[in-house]
């Protein structure tokens, strides 16, 4: 989770956080179901629980446990299916009738209705809101008036393309024909939102009201947010547990041995260090499963150094450095293959995955890499720093690899430094303050299994999860004509050739498809990830 795009089929599994002081208790009508609370590891989010303004992983975890939308994606295909649809119709692709089923409420009583979607996206997309995944409405007509693209004032508060039509009906007007676009919506930036929400936004924020099968019931920054289970959750997918702690780690190693030692009971980060010990320690209770994940290197285009002719020689030159294949094999442990495009396996070929599209340019080759890089002009100050958060991941280990293997092809034991930031959140706040000089750890987890979904958040113009702010016109016109097939097998020879554009740029550097991997405590059963990799948390049952 684990980041969010700017168009209409979704993105980033990714979200955010809540205030940074304590919230009130529990209480009301959102008891515990009865069930035994279960605890899991955690890391605190970037921003508070807006719907719209998450697109990291940590916040993407609280926002599926506490939200329902028109969709949502199947735990064991990631498939789109209605969960608060219960019609949505067009006879063009670009007109859409939305019905919401009755019968739905938020945890604080109130109905979810047609309003409740058409306020929370017009709060979403209107630039005076700031939020991070606005893009993602920017196919509905009159984004350009509530959001303009140079950042100037913006002309209206409201998306003409959204019309409420009835108590549980709204009607959807696109700039363009999009048929796929049902399918986005059940990420999480297109999530209903009650009034409590704009009556009394700096309450809503402390403890955010959802109308998922959980609710919030406390959160201290740092410690743990604890969601309980609410009772009254009219959706298919009740919990079969109490409730979760999510418990704040900055040393996945510290939750692994906690989890050892009885102190937690879900722990969905195993530690590079620890997977040839894992399968001794827990048995059957560790899961390796394959996932939509894909781990690169970013870079800042901000940064003159790296968006100048010949830049990208040095980046594919980088690329080539790496030995993909001894690090997968000696620090994973065969939980990552080697990546050879810029999507993932498990979409499939249909789906639009292309084995060796990357090509030569992600082939270990040392002596193409030192030639690469000197006829770019070199490495920019003579050196690459790699920025990763230090707390999760053992992204240092990998990193360290990554360096070890570009100095070896370089000859020079200086040539590439790792930079640790301490934790995610400020991790994420340095990118998001276009504070990187150099390439950083960029993870994408897929909301939904389609091409779409690993291209257009990540490289598309002004995308929301596009960190690097890499720009180029051809991408963006072969995404835009993507978009607008209605034929699938059509969209993904577009995505595909899009993708073409980023590999030819090397707009970033593909290192590995990653596995989900989880352990958990002999208090569990029935635990499992989704393709996302994040814990199907309201199916645990917990003795």
């Amino acid at each position: 989770m684990r980041g969010a795009t700017h168009a209409t089929w979704a993105a980033c599994a990714a979200v955010a956080v809540l205030a940074v002081t304590a919230c009130g208790g529990g209480g009301g009508d959102g008891g515990s179901g009865g069930g035994a609370v279960l605890s899991s590891s955690w890391g605190d989010p970037q921003n508070p629980l807006e719907p719209a303004n998450t697109n990291e992983v940590q916040g993407g975890k609280v926002l599926d446990m506490i939200f329902r939308g028109l969709k949502k994606y199947d735990p064991g295909t990631g498939e789109a299916k209605d969960m608060l649809a219960e019609r949505i119709e067009t006879s063009d692709s670009q007109n859409y009738t939305i019905t919401v089923k009755d019968g739905w409420t938020f945890s604080n009583g109130e109905k979810v209705t047609a309003r409740s979607f058409v306020d929370a996206w017009n709060y979403g997309a209107s630039l005076k809101n700031n939020q991070r995944n606005a893009y993602f409405f920017a196919y509905i007509d009159g984004y350009d008036k509530v959001h303009p693209e140079d950042g100037g004032k913006q002309s209206a508060d409201a998306l003409s393309g959204l019309k409420v039509t009835g108590p549980r009906t709204f009607t959807v007007r696109l700039s363009q024909k999009f048929s796929t676009f049902p399918d986005t919506l059940g990420y999480p930036a297109f999530a209903p939102l009650p009034r409590a929400f704009f009556d009394d936004h700096a309450a809503w924020l402390k403890k955010p009201v959802g109308n998922g099968p959980y609710r919030v019931d406390n959160y201290t920054r740092g410690s743990q947010m604890s969601l309980r289970t609410w009772d009254k959750y009219p959706g298919p997918d009740k919990a079969v547990n109490g409730g979760v702690d999510l418990k704040v780690y900055t040393d996945n190693n510290t939750a692994y041995t906690d989890l050892l030692a009885g102190n937690l009971d879900l722990a969905d980060d195993i530690p590079a260090a620890q997977l040839k010990n894992v399968g001794k320690d827990l048995g059957d209770r560790y899961i390796n499963t394959p996932a939509g994940i894909l781990q690169t290197l970013a870079f800042p285009y901000y940064d003159k150094n790296w968006n100048k002719p010949g830049s990208e020689k040095v980046r594919t030159g980088l690329s080539m450095a790496i030995d993909r294949k001894q690090i997968t094999d000696t620090i994973f442990r065969k939980t990552r293959t080697p990546a050879t495009d810029w999507t993932s396996p498990v979409l499939g070929a249909d789906g639009g995955y292309k084995a060796g599209l990357c090509g030569k340019a992600c082939a270990y080759d040392p002596g193409q890499a030192k030639k690469l890089i000197k006829e770019g002009g070199g490495l920019p100050g003579g050196q690459v720093k790699i920025t990763y958060n230090a707390d999760t991941g053992s992204h240092g280990q990998w990193v360290d690899a990554v360096c070890n293997s570009i100095n070896n092809a370089l000859g020079n034991d200086r040539a590439c430094v790792g930079n640790p930031v301490g934790t995610f959140a400020d991790f994420r706040n340095q990118i998001t303050g276009k504070k990187m000089s150099g390439p950083f750890r960029a993870g994408w987890q897929m909301d939904y299994p389609l091409i779409q979904n690993f291209l257009q958040p990540l490289y598309y113009t002004n995308a929301s999860s596009n960190d690097g702010k890499w720009s180029n016109e051809e991408f963006d016109g072969l995404v835009d004509r993507a978009n607008g097939e209605s034929d699938t097998a059509k969209a993904v020879q577009s995505f595909q050739r899009a993708e073409e554009v980023v590999r030819d740029n090397m707009a970033a550097i593909p290192l590995w498809y990653q596995n989900g991997s989880a352990g958990y405590s002999q208090r569990l059963s029935d635990v499992r990830l989704n393709p996302f990799s994040v814990p199907v948390y309201n199916e645990i049952k917990v003795s």
